[in-house]
């Protein structure tokens, strides 16, 4: 793979990515963070190695891991996230491109003005796009990957409410779940310290990190388990003194961690449980290890304000206490207990609601490339 900054500017790279041949930028992923490669892996793995066809990625985070990648159907280019992003996306020149971030068309990140790029949506959570997603999050994508019959059920019911175009909509899965359960074959039968609790608030005025996190931390570090907290990248952003309280309070504890990046697959893999509100993760845990999570009972996070115009009940709200424990906020003394208390009970339950919920599961990177090479060849 081709990477060389242009005096370490942003706009050194768009021109890099302008003078690419057709061929080399006919499919183009755009990650808006590093969590964006959580999402693409497989499918970029098999359009490149077992299709061996070419494709631009194009990145807004400077160390990005494609960076490392030795493929050379890999063309890489960090392009930020100012003007020089802005100016890219209004003028690129592609077949297809391919994201995980919503909201095209509705803020400053705009679909091509000289080019008819077919734009491909890939979910990063599971979640129902009404509660999950902005109003019209989607309603500018050509194609959307769908992960289950839920997103499929709630985009045309968007599409008739609003009266919107129809958009294609594939059935494809979550790649991000695919990637886990191959994580969790390499490492099964591996020792792990079974002692590790994983806490993921996701952000948000409600989120449990700012109501009762630091309780939390404290009752589990007190009961001698391990604590890793991995809030939202956003937290970082909106709460920097609520992440400083934390630490202070809590870094010199040999038994706790706060965790900046991406959880390691040794961390997500030799973990007891995982502790969460309303965070996506909360799901691919539950359908890896076939486990109940805990989840803080803090008010639901919800980005439509006309949410209640899609008259269907998000997943997220339908099977949450079929795939996990509520905690009530003044009951979070009882949280050592419930954690010894899990058990495999659940397994086969959830394990049902997994395959009910996501399409292809295991195969969605074929399922993927399949339709991204139909839309090249057409």
């Amino acid at each position: 793979m081709k990477f060389n900054f242009s005096f370490g500017k942003e706009w050194g790279e768009l021109k890099k990515i302008e003078r690419l041949s057709e061929d080399e930028r006919s499919v183009v992923f755009y990650a808006e963070n590093k969590a964006s490669m959580n999402h693409f892996r497989f499918l970029i793995e098999y359009l490149t190695k077992k299709m061996n066809l070419k494709i631009c990625y194009v990145t807004s985070v400077k160390n990005d891991s494609i960076f490392l990648d030795s493929n050379q159907n890999i063309k890489a280019f960090f392009i930020g996230d100012g003007t020089a992003r802005t100016k890219f996306f209004l003028t690129l020149k592609t077949k297809i491109l391919i994201m995980d971030m919503p909201d095209l068309q509705t803020y400053h990140i705009k679909r091509s003005k000289v080019f008819p790029v077919h734009y491909i949506y890939i979910f990063h959570s599971m979640f129902s796009i009404h509660s999950y997603l902005r109003k019209g999050a989607l309603d500018n994508f050509d194609t959307v990957f769908c992960v289950g019959e839920h997103h499929e059920k709630e985009i045309r019911e968007v599409e008739r409410v609003y009266n919107l175009k129809q958009k294609n909509l594939v059935k494809y899965g979550f790649g991000r779940l695919d990637t886990l359960l191959a994580e969790k074959k390499q490492i099964d039968g591996k020792n792990f310290e079974k002692n590790l609790i994983i806490i993921t608030p996701t952000y948000g005025k409600d989120n449990f990190l700012k109501i009762c996190g630091i309780e939390v931390i404290d009752i589990l570090l007190k009961s001698n388990f391990k604590v890793l907290l991995r809030p939202h990248f956003r937290i970082f952003q909106e709460s920097p003194e609520l992440i400083n309280k934390i630490n202070t309070k809590f870094q010199n504890h040999k038994n706790f961690r706060l965790e900046e990046g991406v959880i390691s697959k040794e961390d997500f893999h030799s973990s007891k449980c995982l502790i969460s509100d309303w965070s996506g993760i909360s799901m691919e845990y539950a359908f890896v290890f076939k486990r109940p999570v805990i989840y803080i009972d803090v008010p639901q996070k919800i980005m439509n304000d006309e949410v209640e115009k899609i008259p269907l009940i998000p997943l997220e709200v339908s099977i949450r206490e079929k795939i996990g424990s509520l905690v009530d906020t003044k009951k979070l003394e009882r949280l050592p207990e419930i954690i010894h208390g899990i058990d495999d009970e659940s397994s086969k339950q959830i394990e049902n609601i997994c395959s009910e919920t996501v399409f292809n599961i295991g195969k969605s990177a074929e399922v993927g490339a399949e339709y991204i090479k139909k839309i090249l060849d057409s």
